[in-house]
Parts: C-alpha cells; sequence; structure tokens
C-alpha cells in the first residue's frame, strides 16, 4: 500500500520501575548499633571498656531509645574512630571492619574503583557494605550462642541472609534477614562492662 511504513511502530518502552523507598533511618542505625555492642562485649577488653570509648556508645544507645537518630549517628561515628586508635585492644575481625581510620590524602586516581561508571561504583560499595553485614551478623551470633545468649532461632535468619546474598546479592531479602538478626540481638544481650573510670592526672613533684 504506498504511503505504509516500512515496519509497524515500536512498541512504547516500559515505564521505569520507581525508585525503592528510603530505609527508615532506625534500621540502618541499628546495623551499625548492634556489631558496636556485640565488639565492646569481647573479651580484649580486659578490665572493662575504657570509659573514652563506652562514652559515645552510650549516647548513641540513649540517641537511638529516645528517637534522636542524628545525634545516634553522630555518637557512632565517633565510636567508630575511637575503635581505630591505637591505644585500644585491637578489635578482632569482623568487628575491625567497623573502625573509620583517617587516612592521609591520597590522590583520586588512587583509588582503583575510581574510573568506574557511577552506577558500578554504587554496585561495589552496596556489596561491600553488604558482605559486612553478613560477616558481622554471623560473628555476633556466635558469639552469643558460645555465650549463653539464646541465638538458636537466628540460625535460620542467618542462613536466609546467607542464601540472598549469594543468589541475588544485597536485597531487599537479605536486609530483612540481617535486620531480624539485629532486632534479636539488642533485645537479648547483656550490657558491656565498664572499666573504671580515668582519675585525676598525677601531680608533678613542682605541686604543692
Amino acid at each position: 500500500m504506498p504511503g505504509a511504513p516500512n515496519r509497524p511502530p515500536e512498541a512504547a518502552a516500559a515505564p521505569a520501575p520507581p525508585p525503592p523507598a528510603p530505609e527508615p533511618p532506625q534500621v540502618k542505625l541499628l546495623r551499625r548499633l548492634v556489631p558496636s555492642h556485640v565488639a565492646l562485649l569481647q573479651e580484649s577488653w580486659k578490665g572493662g571498656v575504657p570509659a573514652e570509648v563506652a562514652a559515645p556508645y552510650e549516647k548513641a544507645l540513649a540517641a537511638f531509645r529516645a528517637g534522636d537518630y542524628g545525634t545516634a549517628t553522630t555518637a557512632l561515628d565517633q565510636l567508630s574512630i575511637r575503635f581505630a586508635e591505637p591505644r585500644w585492644p585491637s578489635l578482632a575481625e569482623p568487628y575491625r571492619r567497623l573502625r573509620v581510620p583517617i587516612p592521609a590524602p591520597v590522590p583520586p586516581h588512587w583509588d582503583p574503583d575510581h574510573a568506574l561508571p557511577a552506577a558500578e561504583k554504587d554496585a561495589r560499595r552496596a556489596r561491600r557494605v553488604a558482605d559486612d553485614q553478613l560477616a558481622l551478623a554471623e560473628a555476633s551470633v556466635r558469639w552469643a550462642a558460645a555465650h549463653g545468649v539464646d541465638a538458636g532461632a537466628l540460625e535460620g535468619e542467618l542462613a536466609a541472609a546467607k542464601g540472598a546474598l549469594a543468589g541475588s546479592g544485597p536485597l531487599p531479602e537479605f536486609y530483612a534477614a540481617v535486620d531480624a538478626i539485629w532486632r534479636e540481638l539488642d533485645a537479648r544481650l547483656p550490657a558491656p562492662a565498664k572499666g573504671a573510670k580515668p582519675g585525676p592526672p598525677a601531680a608533678t613533684a613542682d605541686e604543692s
């Protein structure tokens, strides 16, 4: 037929799926707060957790319980810097991943991910975060079971988290299982033992 197109019109592209809803701040905070709690329960803190380390954790916990998530985030950031200070006992893996050291500045091209597209950078970062969460969750469940905390019901959640991460990556199914572990441990863990508060500085020979 004269004037007919050579091919049928292309079908309209399917609309892009809506972006995922942002996660509630209390959910994201619990992923840091509970493993930090277990890190403070480690036997390496001989004599109890020093006051300089316990203070930011206690501030974060109190702010979290009060719904002040901004203050809780700032206090957890302070705690992660404390964890990186060399004067404290070295944290064992995987709790060492909670540290945030302050490295010296380096040129951007030294970052192996520097030249990657933004989407791939984000995907790699999300996977590293998920890998850290799984390692922390597994170690925390094992610690709880070894120290008389009822964690038997969490084995199923741990297996579900491993399966989800191995199958499809850090998707909602993975975090649903991990977050269930953090909620349960948050309700069951004992309080960290605190060490003695530091006393006043010793008097020098010139003081009277």
